[in-house]
């Protein structure tokens, strides 16, 4: 299956946006760990109007206008748990954070906080899954692919720190 690619610079840096023609399925900060890899069955297309969509809202959610992201995505990487926990960030609304720990008693694994923290790492969809909203239970900011300078800005911008 083909798939598609398209680079953004935003002032956080460049973003990989990734997409299988109707949906998002991939957004990374460069540099971040476990970004995806392109292989050869990957096009660039920087005019594909999803990535269009999410540039725009991108843009909109850094100028501090945008709260809420309406792009269609969908996870085609991940364990079901994964996905599980991605979906659960979701929930989690701009301008609050949660800790790991909360996450896992919302998804009813409340022993199992460092599974949850580990697949709260693997987000494919930095920024629009709000990973940067789950934090540590002590109000430390914790991990994020993007490093911490990074979620620091993010919680910044949504006024949470």
């Amino acid at each position: 299956m083909t798939r598609f690619y398209s680079y953004l610079e935003t002032s956080l840096g460049k973003v990989l946006l990734v997409s299988d023609g109707q949906a998002l399925i991939g957004c990374y900060i460069q540099g971040q760990k476990y970004q995806q890899s392109l292989s050869s069955n990957y096009q660039l297309e920087a005019q594909l109007p999803i990535f269009q969509r999410v540039a725009t809202q991108l843009q909109e959610y850094l100028q501090g206008t945008r709260r809420v992201f309406t792009v269609p995505y969908h996870f085609v990487t991940g364990t079901l748990f994964q996905q599980r926990i991605w979906h659960a960030i979701t929930a989690v609304s701009y301008g609050t954070t949660i800790s790991y720990s909360e996450l896992a008693k919302r998804v009813a694994m409340p022993t199992s906080i460092r599974a949850v923290a580990a697949a709260v790492g693997r987000n494919p969809l930095l920024i629009i899954v709000p990973c940067q909203r789950i934090i540590g239970s002590n109000g430390s900011l914790t991990g994020y692919a993007a490093g911490l300078a990074i979620k620091s800005r993010l919680l910044n911008l949504e006024q949470v720190l």
